[in-house]
């Protein structure tokens, strides 16, 4: 572990990346919020640009390239505004392939009800708080609570904990910038969705070496379990209030969502 202040960046430093990659073919994975869009005041707003989505493109006609997000699948692709890239939705349960269509993991579906429950309970007891905003997922759902005034932040909190508190076998709480997203309590993470979704894609061969980019606490599981295997690259800055200089597995960094999209287009060229 190293603090994001102390990563070497990953455009530059002697073409270190690019060294790593030498006779590998590599294979992407793409957080979405903070890495292909900046974080935006209301998730509905993280419309991805033009020019980001061009690369994306471009980028797919060298190497694999997989979006992998928390949020839901179907809403992703609709931000995204692209209909040929692999996404996978709600930390890696909803896939969508081009080539194979929906590929949903079995293992939520027991747990569909739960999660229609749990969001109706978090409607009637925060919906009515100033600012909060409830994010259904097909796997999952989010509390957003960056616009509440920080005098009801607490009793956004209180009120989650207590649903966990009473759910504590079927639930559990994944935090992120601003937000806690409540999931069913089922050994998942951003790490095994990777792992998974190498495996599910036929992408685990000995030539391939895999990135993997993210700004989120959910992410450092993807770099953990990416150590012996591929690349690690955050995406924030020591000194941004909401990252600070934490500890993270990632191996390198880039400041921005405009360097994210620079070392992109420079990727396998």
């Amino acid at each position: 572990m190293r603090k994001v202040g102390d990563l070497p960046s990953a455009v530059g430093e002697g073409g270190a990346v690019e060294r790593r990659l030498a006779g590998h073919i590599p294979v992407v994975f793409l957080d979405y919020d903070g890495v292909l869009t900046p974080i935006v005041d209301r998730p509905e707003d993280a419309v991805m640009s033009d020019d980001m989505r061009i690369t994306l493109r471009e980028l797919a006609t060298r190497c694999s390239v997989c979006i992998i997000t928390g949020r839901d699948r179907a809403m992703a692709q609709q931000l995204m505004g692209v209909d040929d890239l692999v996404v996978a939705g709600s930390h890696g349960f909803d896939i969508w392939t081009p080539q194979q269509g929906s590929i949903s993991d079995d293992r939520v579906s027991g747990f569909l009800d739960l999660i229609a429950e749990v969001t109706d309970r978090l409607r009637d007891d925060v919906g009515s708080i100033p600012g909060v905003q409830i994010e259904p997922k097909r796997a999952s759902v989010a509390v957003h609570y960056r616009h509440v005034a920080p005098e009801d932040r607490d009793r956004v909190g209180d009120s989650v904990q207590t649903l966990l508190a009473e759910n504590s076998d079927r639930v559990a709480l994944t935090p992120g910038k601003m937000v806690y997203e409540l999931k069913p309590n089922i050994d998942w993470d951003k790490g095994k969705a990777v792992l998974h979704l190498i495996d599910v894609l036929g992408l685990g061969g000995d030539d391939v070496l895999a990135l993997y980019l993210g700004d989120d606490i959910t992410d450092e599981d993807a770099f953990r379990a990416l150590r012996d295997r591929g690349i690690g690259i955050f995406v924030g800055r020591a000194d941004d209030p909401e990252v600070g200089d934490r500890d993270t597995a990632a191996e390198f960094v880039l400041g921005s969502v405009d360097e994210v999209q620079r070392f992109l287009a420079s990727l396998g060229r």
